[in-house]
């Protein structure tokens, strides 16, 4: 038999006091219904005292067990995470609710590029937090309209579509390049709708983004995914330029140098020729800077490194230091086939976030900032391979600027641990044997001393699961 359980809940009750339907002799509440043990949706009842959900409980979790556990029966599992709470940091520094000081080189997976609790960065958030924080894309707003104008001022690009992610600016990317190809081609009946990409990609989780990212094990479970997608070998020219062609491709999505795939480069001949390619077929190239753009090369945008731009770039990770924004950074020729109504977001370039976004590009985009990124990568890369490149399991150190791979012999997992272990935090990346370093980009030369002296410190472990 079913069961019902109703009772009073003062808290609610009090809250809705000030509500003109509760004025009448007659009050009404919220109801919450369980059947079989299960909630319903709430409804109203008369003159019933009725069980609210408590909304008022709080964590108060003192441990990292206790948190560790809640999270196990509270969130969804879908990340493997290190055994850390973390509830505080200040520049490259964190600490874990223990109180325990981890130098952090992950900068919240290359978003971070202030550190933690940049003062001008907090400023701009605080400041436009008491001023105005979400209106909506059906209004205008100032913060907005000045850091696409910034954006558009600092590189390439006419003009700015604002997302929420990295993933969402390549979903944005991918509707761009169809809606142009239609736009630009308007007597053909089937206009080019096919994009290439390549091996060791990755440019998010929706359903667009992950038709477009290599790795099978993220695409397997929830194909089929858009179609229309090949996938090359990344650098490879005579392959890639036996799959792009006119009528055929919409887009080409390539990261100048690939992040989560391994901190593999492009090559300069590699990128113009797909610009040339690109050109000739009337497809258009994208450049996938989530990662490796914004200052983290030492150039404000990693393209530059190369002299090749793009028709479409997309951004995210570290643009508002660590609030979520991304952006769709297009060509006037891309602009001009796009019309209202044919993409949105709610939420994206919001006030709030925009001003954050406008504290970071002005720190980054300095002359002399980028020129301390480029002297701080090098002496780091140098670092590592005076100090690990001689070790047996290290087969090789790449990357420019502040990011930079270590790929091992062996998975980096326990490498990683001893490392955290030793208070100091790094990534995996490529297929789990590579070492990725995205600190800060206002880490010190002392602490990427200190990284370098742990990461050295902790190869033994490498041996000692080795023999296992």
């Amino acid at each position: 038999m079913n069961s019902i359980h109703i009772s009073s809940n003062p808290i609610v009750s009090h809250s809705l006091t000030h509500h003109r339907w509760l004025s009448t002799p007659h009050k009404l509440y919220p109801q919450v219904i369980k059947i079989n043990g299960r909630k319903s949706l709430t409804s109203s009842c008369l003159n019933v005292d009725v069980n609210a959900p408590d909304i008022s409980t709080k964590v108060t979790a003192q441990n990292s067990k206790e948190v560790m556990e809640l999270e196990g029966k509270v969130m969804v599992g879908t990340y493997g995470r290190a055994p850390v709470v973390l509830v505080s940091g200040k520049g490259c520094k964190l600490y874990d609710i223990e109180g325990r000081e981890y130098l952090d080189m992950t900068s919240g997976i290359a978003v971070n590029a202030l550190g933690h609790c940049d003062p001008d960065w907090v400023k701009a958030v605080a400041d436009q937090a008491h001023v105005l924080t979400h209106v909506s894309n059906v209004y205008y707003s100032v913060p907005q309209v000045e850091l696409a104008k910034r954006l558009v001022d600092c590189s390439f690009a006419d003009r700015v579509f604002f997302t929420n992610s990295g993933a969402e600016a390549n979903e944005a990317a991918i509707k761009f390049a169809r809606k142009f190809q239609r736009h630009s081609n308007p007597d053909v009946k089937d206009p080019a709708t096919e994009f290439i990409s390549f091996t060791n990609s990755f440019h998010g989780r929706t359903m667009g983004a992950l038709a477009l990212t290599s790795k099978e094990q993220y695409r397997s479970p929830f194909e089929p995914v858009m179609p229309g997608v090949t996938f090359v070998e990344y650098g490879n020219i005579k392959a890639t330029q036996e799959l792009i062609r006119r009528g055929k491709t919409a887009a080409v999505f390539v990261e100048p140098i690939q992040g989560e795939g391994g901190i593999y480069s492009a090559t300069k001949v590699f990128l113009k020729f797909l610009r040339t390619a690109c050109d000739d077929a009337g497809a258009l190239l994208v450049f996938d800077e989530v990662q490796c753009g914004l200052g983290r090369t030492g150039y404000l945008w990693a393209h530059e490194a190369y002299g090749i731009f793009p028709d479409i770039m997309t951004l995210a990770k570290p643009l508002a230091g660590g609030l979520p924004i991304g952006a769709a950074l297009v060509t006037e020729r891309v602009a001009s086939s796009i019309n209202y109504g044919d993409h949105g977001s709610t939420f994206a370039g919001g006030s709030l976030v925009c001003n954050a976004a406008l504290a970071v590009l002005e720190k980054i985009s300095k002359p002399e900032f980028l020129a301390s990124v480029s002297k701080k990568g090098l002496y780091l890369k140098e670092n590592l391979q005076q100090k690990l490149g001689s070790n047996s399991h290290v087969k090789e150190i790449r990357g420019l600027g502040f990011i930079i791979g270590i790929e091992l012999d062996v998975p980096a997992s326990p490498l990683v641990s001893a490392c955290r272990d030793s208070g100091l935090l790094v990534l995996t990346a490529g297929k789990g044997n590579v070492v990725r370093l995205v600190p800060p980009l206002t880490v010190t030369e002392q602490e990427l001393r200190l990284a370098s002296d742990i990461l050295q410190n902790a190869m033994s472990v490498l041996d000692e699961n080795n023999s296992e």
